[in-house]
């Protein structure tokens, strides 16, 4: 520790000086530009701004050396590009309404943060206005001299943080910083559907292209599904389900992903407010809550939600970059987006993730890809029949029929009735998950479905079945409480007292009762039957932990649900259950009918599904 605190009493009174503006905009570049990621993320949102439908993008070294963003948008006039270059100018805001913002960007700080700490040059033109190009060096401007371009402007920046090489040491490598840039230019285009992005890395004598997203057209929900395709790829879009919800003010749409399709890491959550890109700590708490139904901690869902409103709603200039926003009511902006990805996930029904089938297939791996002819496919007019074929392999394997009945599996055979024609007529039930056809090893169903097979775990998907039962009879019945015969008093500061009171209502209807008892002291009157014996104390105080980093706290639900979940797990079909055909189709039925049977209470699949034309491929028919 340093022997002196740092502070100026003991030390005669020091002269306050007016920083000159060089200072000062390195000193608002130092919370502006971050590193070069911050410089392009700035600069893209200034294209965007100006109404650009295509925008490109050049870096070189991690955009240490070089950044460069062109675009076709509304461009600058002469007399406006030393305006630009001064602080606090914009054209976005007038100054009467700091709420009512409709752009990205609005202070008017990073065109002369980013002159004042690197090498700037701006080409704009205007309509039919004389184009024109002005210089920055270390915050020294130049003159506007006559240029020759297109519609639009062309910001170059080189040398990125020369006038401060500090700040260089701070940086990461090249290929680190690279990346950096790349995932902000894909949260960006995935913000602008109708807008083309190009990114590419001009390093040395080479040209990359880095990233390329060509704008959409349609309807939006259309264009920004080809969107997440072409960043996240066709694997979310097929494995996500549409969100559309509102309320009071707040519209949430976008798409989320089913729990079977799941992340190790939280890389593929995506949120825009207002079309804006932000890191909201409220935003991870709904979806945590959201998903904390089909998924383990250890697995992370993947989404790209997007909440508007009205601007006054939402104050977007609590962070210097922007990237945290702060709604008037953070409890309804959690509530709509728990709620609209549940309902979302429950109209998916009994869906599961294609992918699961993909890493199926991709296990078999068939000795030879080449396709071949097989004996069996050659057409033949003497072929024998059944009973002659079953004739014929009882002679070649004599003991086969016996020796088969030491293994656990069993097939069902076809349901046959006669049909009048009467009958014939009425339409098939359509069955999703087809006819149970047969029981491998006491634990797995094969169904045979129109376009293929279908393999269920029992345990996990009756455990499901059951949980979900579980679940609706809680909310219908409501929450059992207990009293206890002696209520248990529990000593918190006034602050956390008040706020745990402020949510008493709504831990009562989940069996928790409180009370005040004097002071900063609760008294817990009931605890919820279901948990058993309880430590309150330890309860309160992980409830009163999420309720001040969140606003809302799920602790309560989240027991009781996972009593619910174990509950469910001893109360379902066991491994090693040998079940009737009627058992398992009437299994698939319920799953069929039943929100989330598509995954356990774990997040694992509960079936695997194979069309018909990849087994075939298996087998090198195709």
């Amino acid at each position: 520790m340093k022997d002196q605190p740092p502070n100026i009493r003991d030390r005669d009174a020091p002269e306050i000086r007016q920083l000159d503006d060089a200072a000062v905009n390195r000193i608002a570049a130092g919370e502006v530009v971050e590193r070069p990621a911050s410089a392009v993320k700035e600069l893209v949102e200034n294209a965007l701004d100006a109404g650009a439908t295509r925008i490109e993008i050049d870096i070189a070294a991690g955009g240490k050396s070089l950044i460069r963003v062109r675009d076709n948008g509304c461009g600058m006039t002469p007399d406006q590009l030393p305006l630009a270059l001064s602080r606090h100018a914009t054209s976005k805001i007038d100054g009467s309404d700091l709420l009512d913002i409709h752009s990205f960007g609005f202070r008017g700080e990073a065109l002369p943060s980013l002159g004042a700490v690197g090498r700037l040059t701006i080409t704009s033109r205007a309509g039919a206005q004389e184009a024109a190009v002005i210089h920055v060096e270390g915050g020294d401007q130049g003159p506007v001299k006559p240029a020759a371009c297109n519609r639009g402007t062309t910001v170059e920046l080189r040398d990125l943080f020369f006038a401060t090489p500090a700040r260089l040491k701070f940086l990461r490598s090249d290929r680190a910083e690279t990346q950096a840039i790349s995932d902000v230019v894909k949260r960006l285009a995935m913000a602008e559907p109708f807008v083309g992005f190009l990114l590419r890395d001009v390093t040395g004598q080479q040209e990359r292209v880095s990233f390329r997203a060509e704008p959409q057209s349609g309807e939006l929900f259309d264009a920004l599904n080809g969107r997440l395709s072409q960043i996240l790829g066709r694997e979310f879009t097929e494995n996500a389900v549409p969100l559309d919800a509102e309320r009071d003010g707040l519209h949430l749409t976008g798409f989320a992903a089913l729990p079977t399709y799941s992340r190790g890491s939280a890389v593929a959550q995506y949120m825009f407010v207002n079309g804006r890109p932000v890191r909201d700590k409220l935003f991870y708490g709904a979806l945590r809550g959201a998903y904390a139904d089909f998924l383990s901690r250890d697995r992370h869902p993947a989404v790209a939600l997007f909440v508007d409103c009205d601007p006054h709603l939402v104050d977007v200039n609590v962070h210097p970059a922007k990237s945290e926003v702060r709604f008037r009511d953070p409890g309804l902006a959690r509530g709509l987006i728990v709620s609209g990805l549940r309902h979302a996930l429950a109209n998916a029904g009994h869906r599961a993730s294609t992918t699961v089938a993909g890493a199926t297939l991709g296990a078999m791996r068939p000795e030879q890809t080449e396709p071949r002819v097989y004996q069996m496919d050659r057409p033949r007019l003497d072929r024998p029949g059944p009973a002659a074929r079953q004739a014929a392999y009882q002679a070649q394997s004599p003991g086969f029929a016996e020796m088969a009945q030491s293994y656990s599996a069993r097939v069902e055979p076809a349901p046959m009735r006669e049909e009048s024609p009467h009958e014939l007529e009425e339409p098939v039930p359509h069955h999703p998950l087809g006819a149970a056809r047969a029981q491998l090893h006491e634990n797995y169903i094969v169904a045979q479905t129109e376009t293929g097979i279908v393999i269920v775990d029992q345990h996990a998907a009756h455990e499901r079945l059951v949980y979900e039962r579980l679940k609706r009879q809680a909310a219908e019945n409501g929450i059992a409480a207990q009293a206890l015969l002696i209520p248990e008093v529990v000593e918190l500061s006034d602050t956390d007292c008040a706020l745990l009171l402020e949510h008493a209502d709504t831990l009562s209807e989940l069996g928790l009762t409180l009370e005040p008892f004097g002071g900063g002291a609760v008294a817990v009157r009931e605890t919820p039957a279901i948990l058993g014996e309880v430590n309150a104390e330890a309860l309160l105080r992980d409830i009163l932990d999420e309720l001040h980093d969140l606003g809302q706290s799920a602790q309560l639900r989240e027991r009781i649900d996972a009593i619910l979940s174990r509950v469910a797990c001893h109360g379902s079909i066991r491994s090693g259950r040998r079940m009737q055909a009627d058992e398992m189709n009437a299994l698939l039925r319920e799953m069929e009918a039943t929100p989330h049977s598509g995954q356990c209470n774990h997040g694992r699949p509960t079936y695997v599904e194979l069309r018909l034309s990849d087994i075939e491929r298996l087998f090198g028919r195709t």
